[in-house]
This record gives structure tokens, sequence and C-alpha cells, in this order.
């Protein structure tokens, strides 16, 4: 094989890999964030807020004794402020 098709298949294979690596930490799916007034919030707002609130360094933004409209609300909070902090500094 010549030495520029073997470089031409390294590039190849590690793009995809890239693409893998990337599907990965892109991949977050949008949870069903109400189902009513006044329940109880679901298992999977629990565990996104559990994560958002970790992630933000925010623990006490996580309470299960949340309705899925605080829920809602708390994560939404969370969201915007770790897309704040994921920016540029000159943007903020």
């Amino acid at each position: 094989m010549e030495p520029a098709a073997a470089l031409r298949g390294c590039h190849v294979a590690m793009g995809a890999q890239q693409k893998k690596t990337s599907e990965k930490v892109g991949e977050r799916r949008t949870p069903i964030l109400s189902t009513g007034p006044g329940e109880r919030m679901t298992a999977e707002q629990r565990a996104l807020l559990r994560r958002l609130a970790h992630d933000s360094f925010e623990p006490e933004a996580f309470s299960d004794q949340l309705t899925q409209e605080e829920a809602v609300k708390r994560i939404s909070m969370l969201q915007a402020k770790l897309k704040l902090l994921d920016e540029p500094p000159h943007t903020l």
C-alpha cells in the first residue's frame, strides 16, 4: 500500500472515531418535563436535575420534594447557567 493511501486510511478511521465520541458527548435526550400540575417530579427529571446541580456546582438546587413544575424551572435555570459557563469568557 502507498504511504499516502495509508495516511488517508488513518484519517478516515480517526474521523469516524471522533464522530462516535462527539455523538456520545452530544447525545442528550430531552426528557418529558411534565405530566401534570402539582405531581412529584418524574424519575427522569430527578436524574437530570441531580446531574445538572452537580455539573453547575449548585447541590442545593436539587431536592427530592419538588413538583414537576418546580423541577422544570430549576432544570431550565441550570441548563442556562451551564450554557453560559461553556461560552468563551469574552461573550459574558
